[in-house]
């Protein structure tokens, strides 16, 4: 007896905004044959009960063919995090307030017709590279970012970097973050960083409020390792993809690598990154 496709599905924290479009998705997957797994806190935040096609308090698990997401870029990371190295692909449909790793955004059907490309395997997948961090409190991966802050309230951080054990530079700071292309547009982007296309190999380092004229950003090349000095006279508070995961303390390090293959993102056929980008922040020039 063959299997039962299945699929499973992780919302944002506003269930208002979701609960048509999840009806929507329940029907076509009735029409298509195939189970949704909820987990528990997506059973409890949509007061689910079970179906023919819906499992409740379902555990999150690697044995399913597809990840349908229905967030904004939060959410969407979430699920990379939790199927990376699975090869089961994320397909996103956009709830948030940019939602650039969205697959699509929600359109008048409630998303009936790109639930149906979804669940038909209908798209393109886009392996997304990640960055291997050793921190103090243990190993993290990020698939956007790693952003240090100094704290709310402390003076401003001094960190230093270096590259394969050579010293770049020290700047007095807010803070920095460390970007993979696809986390390129985020906080990076706003901190004057540069704009990596999918697909470019390396990671960008730029700063927050940096307190010089002449701080730069930078981009690594894949095979380099960077390496991030606290020289504060306090601790600094890191993140990763926009969750605290701890701080670095005074005179500790963190050390950086590019990983070309870690999650899997679709994409609807004939989606670009420079329409994407056009798409969701304008053209870059008029």
């Amino acid at each position: 007896m063959t299997p039962r496709r299945s699929v499973t599905v992780l919302t944002h924290q506003r269930p208002v905004q979701t609960g048509s479009v999840l009806d929507t998705l329940v029907q076509v997957a009735r029409e298509a044959g195939v189970l949704l797994r909820f987990d528990p806190d997506e059973t409890r935040k949509h007061h689910l009960a079970a179906q023919d096609v819906v499992a409740v308090d379902a555990p999150l698990i690697d044995d399913v063919e597809l990840c349908i997401v229905l967030g904004g870029d939060g959410t969407i990371l979430r699920a990379l995090r939790r199927y990376a190295g699975t090869s089961v692909p994320v397909f996103a449909v956009n709830f948030g307030e940019v939602g650039f790793l969205a697959t699509v955004d929600p359109d008048d059907d409630g998303g009936a017709e790109a639930f149906r490309q979804a669940l038909r395997g209908d798209f393109e997948t886009l392996t997304l590279p990640a960055i291997a961090l050793e921190l103090p409190g243990g190993p993290q991966a990020a698939i956007n970012d790693i952003s240090i802050h100094r704290k709310v309230g402390e003076r401003v951080a001094t960190l230093a970097y270096a590259s394969n054990g050579e010293e770049v530079g020290s700047v007095r700071c807010d803070g920095l973050v460390v970007a993979t292309p696809a986390g390129s547009t985020g906080y990076n982007l706003a901190n004057g960083g540069p704009v990596m296309a999918w697909g470019v190999e390396g990671f960008a380092v730029s700063f927050i409020a940096p307190h010089s004229l002449t701080a730069r950003a930078l981009v690594v090349a894949p095979d380099d390792e960077l390496t991030i000095f606290n020289r504060s006279l306090g601790a600094v508070d890191l993140s990763v993809d926009g969750r605290p995961v701890g701080e670095l303390g005074p005179g500790q390090r963190i050390t950086a690598r590019f990983v070309r293959e870690a999650a899997d993102l679709a994409q609807l056929p004939g989606t670009s990154f420079y329409r994407r980008l056009r798409e969701k922040f304008g053209r870059l020039s008029s």
